[in-house]
């Protein structure tokens, strides 16, 4: 086993941040904040030239073939740059999905689209219950002679304001099943939700009578959940990714500040506090990589323990993340929560990737019960 990144991912991630740093300033992060559609179509279109939204999809389908942890390259560099777009949305919810669960008909009708960048997607879970597990899944569902029906109603549902398929999780006769819904189609109302991360729009999503054919089924009707088991470890992977690519880049700032802002006539880094939240930062920052270092190659080897280190990371990131972002306003002082710092964007993505897929408790939960073997929903509730 090789922890080390190839050549290959190590040019990946220097061109990924190359155009990052030229394409997302944090003077673009802030207009996409206030921007209803949360992102520019110039810039989506010159992801999707460099192949990024089809990175994971096989060639067959239009994308480039590779795996998790060439993915988890670039998404290092996009929570760097705090990049706000339907990215994950679209690649590793909505279209991980299709891959994992649909025929290969759907596949052939849906990926081509995605991996072009020309379709973008999501996936509908989280309910009212706030549940990350098969037991949170309600949302109706009612087979008639020809079609099924879908009503009920979806929470902070990624980017669903401007993707063109969503992807929901339902309950049928035989279990959870996924549909995929187009957003334009009658009975789906989309509605913006304010949350405090302004770089990622959530969504409510209702469906009202929501009328679809057999053929909107990924896979076979109530095989979903062990498909979403699967999109949910490979998803949790790619928000701790992203988290650590956030939390380096707090890191840095504060570094930085550290060693240019004086008090007492010399700069307050030679002070021992300072010194010692900083390296405190560079531990869990380089703690985080480790763990989501390790859940990728699992998951993009299918180990048996993907689960578990998939919960893992999502777990450490979690703290790890608002931990980092918390320590740098607290180094930069005054200056570090006021509106003009780039600071409090980081925190606000930190306190909102930290509950997506389940919280750092919720998750070592599910840790405690896959390391003893047991149901990891029974002792969640």
């Amino acid at each position: 086993m090789d922890f080390g990144f190839s050549e290959e991912q190590e040019l990946l991630r220097k061109s990924a941040a190359d155009f990052l740093s030229k394409e997302c300033p944090m003077t673009y992060v802030r207009q996409m904040m206030e921007d209803e559609r949360g992102y520019a179509d110039a810039l989506w279109s010159k992801m999707a030239e460099l192949g990024w939204t089809g990175l994971i999809y096989p060639e067959e389908f239009g994308g480039a073939g590779l795996a998790m942890v060439d993915l988890i390259v670039v998404l290092e560099e996009m929570g760097r740059a705090s990049l706000p777009a339907p990215f994950c949305s679209t690649v590793c919810l909505g279209g991980l999905a299709i891959l994992e669960a649909g025929s290969d008909e759907q596949k052939k009708k849906y990926l081509p689209g995605l991996a072009s960048g020309q379709t973008k997607a999501t996936l509908a879970f989280l309910e009212e219950n706030a549940r990350w597990d098969e037991k949170g899944i309600n949302l109706k569902t009612r087979k008639g002679t020809k079609n099924y029906s879908l009503s009920g109603v979806k929470l902070f549902v990624p980017d669903a304001h401007v993707a063109d398929l969503i992807v929901c999780a339902a309950r049928t006769a035989n279990g959870v099943s996924l549909f995929v819904v187009e957003r334009q189609q009658p009975g789906v109302t989309v509605r913006q939700l304010k949350t405090m991360d302004q770089t990622r729009k959530l969504c409510e999503v209702t469906f009202d009578k929501v009328y679809v054919g057999p053929d909107a089924i990924l896979g076979a009707p109530g095989a979903g959940w062990t498909a979403l088991k699967r999109i949910l470890d490979s998803s949790k992977v790619a928000l701790s990714a992203e988290m650590c690519g956030g939390a380096q880049k707090v890191l840095d700032m504060t570094v930085e500040y550290a060693k240019v802002r004086e008090q007492f006539g010399r700069p307050i880094g030679s002070f021992q506090a300072i010194q010692h939240k900083c390296a405190n930062m560079l531990v869990q920052v380089e703690s985080a990589k480790s763990a989501t270092y390790y859940a990728a190659w699992a998951v993009a080897n299918n180990a048996p323990e993907a689960p578990l280190a998939a919960a893992m990371a999502k777990a450490y990131c979690s703290d790890a993340f608002r931990q980092v972002s918390a320590d740098g306003i607290q180094v930069h002082g005054g200056i570090g929560f006021t509106w003009e710092h780039d600071l409090h964007i980081y925190f606000k993505r930190a306190k909102g990737s930290e509950v997506t897929f389940g919280d750092a408790t919720w998750n070592r939960e599910l840790v405690a019960q896959l390391t003893l073997d047991q149901d990891p929903t029974a002792a969640v509730s």
